[in-house]
């Protein structure tokens, strides 16, 4: 693969009589064209990335700058010399199905290539675009590429990065998927996606638990959406890596990367659930969370629970706060709820009474009664 570079690298060479060389998108050397012994044809960078095989940060940014991560043709870049680049640049994106996967640069001069020739060489770098997306496909386990997918923002970022996890997968990528959250994720590596049966990439991305958590994240190839088998048996097999207290969540199959984002939404909550509620998890599907669907949509408030229930939630009601729940659960009905808490009816009676004290909520009221339910719940989170 390498001669291979090589050999496209030295033909675009010979066609724009400069000496070329070829980066991935990170600004790692691939391939550098041969050059003459005019000190000229170097400048601080170009030497640099031949010898480190890698850019500087500020060069990439003043490079960036003049949108090579979006142009679909050369793109002529001047110096920059508080940077180091002492002389301009013509760069030719290396592209494949959309997805930039590298760049050819070549340094300027007048007057510079013809139209007709940096035609030709763009041609030839789509060529290289084929096979850097050979080789992504091949060896690639691609967390890179879906940890971009699920962290980009809105618009250009996000499409972009969807658009190279779409180009990594291949034919997979019109397929059916099921995501999976394991949270927290606490092992030390990322187990290889060929570990794991079924699963098409795995990442470690920041946990929406705070800034410090991390959690897995793992695409899951389904034949049937009614066969969720894979993704229970993914998610068994990473929760178990994880150890400790970690849960699961599955989101809904879907086919394509359309829905990526929602289905990470739905895998993330599912997990969360799994966690608050015991008799959910350790893995939950999204599908079987109730109100939790709605729950683990809303912000998380900066000034706590709502305050009605503040004094409940304190660890000295505990067991109010059980009773209450267990109640609201219940659908209100005293002779369930007795009998699931162990409670004579009149120690029931009791501690309502005692809830609605400390609340002021009238739990004969269903509008009081739903605000104390998904207060219980929200807790939990």
């Amino acid at each position: 693969m390498k001669g291979d570079y090589q050999e496209l690298v030295d033909e675009i060479s010979g066609l724009l009589s400069a000496p070329a060389i070829l980066e991935n998108r990170d600004f790692g050397l691939i391939a550098s064209g041969v050059h003459d012994s005019d000190d000229t044809a170097m400048d601080p960078v170009r030497t640099r990335s031949i010898l480190t095989r890698r850019s500087t940060p500020a060069v990439r940014a003043w490079f960036e700058g003049f949108g090579i991560t979006r142009a679909t043709g050369p793109v002529r870049i001047p110096a920059g010399p508080e940077t180091g680049v002492n002389r301009g640049r013509i760069c030719l994106p290396v592209r494949h199905r959309g997805v930039v996967l590298g760049y050819v640069w070549l340094l300027d001069a007048e007057p510079g290539p013809s139209d007709e020739r940096l035609a030709a060489a763009m041609e030839v770098a789509d060529r290289i675009g084929a096979l850097l997306s050979d080789e992504a496909r091949a060896g690639a386990d691609l967390s890179r590429e879906l940890g971009a997918a699920l962290t980009a923002g809105h618009g250009w970022q996000r499409d972009m990065a969807l658009a190279a996890l779409r180009e990594a997968l291949g034919t997979d990528a019109d397929g059916l998927h099921a995501m999976v959250c394991v949270s927290p994720w606490t092992a030390a590596d990322t187990p290889s996606a060929r570990a794991v049966p079924s699963a098409a990439a795995l990442t470690v991305v920041a946990s929406p638990a705070g800034p410090d958590a991390l959690c897995l994240a793992a695409l899951v190839r389904l034949r049937s959406p009614d066969a969720p088998g894979p993704a229970d048996a993914a998610a068994e097999r990473l929760r178990a890596s994880a150890g400790g207290a970690a849960t699961a969540g599955i989101a809904v199959p879907r086919r394509g990367l359309g829905e990526l984002a929602g289905a990470w939404h739905e895998a993330v909550s599912a997990a969360r659930a799994a966690a608050a509620e015991p008799r959910l998890g350790p893995v939950a599907q999204w599908s079987g969370i109730g109100p939790y669907r709605l729950l683990t949509a809303l912000p998380r408030s900066p000034t706590g629970p709502d305050p009605s229930a503040a004094a409940l939630l304190a660890p000295v009601h505990a067991e109010l706060a059980r009773t209450a729940e267990t109640f609201l659960d219940l659908a209100g009905q005293a002779g369930r709820t007795a009998a699931e808490l162990g409670v004579h009816r009149q120690t029931l009676y009791y501690r309502l009474s005692r809830v609605q004290q400390l609340t002021g909520l009238d739990l004969g009221d269903g509008e009081d009664r739903l605000l104390l339910h998904m207060t219980l719940k929200a807790a939990r989170l």
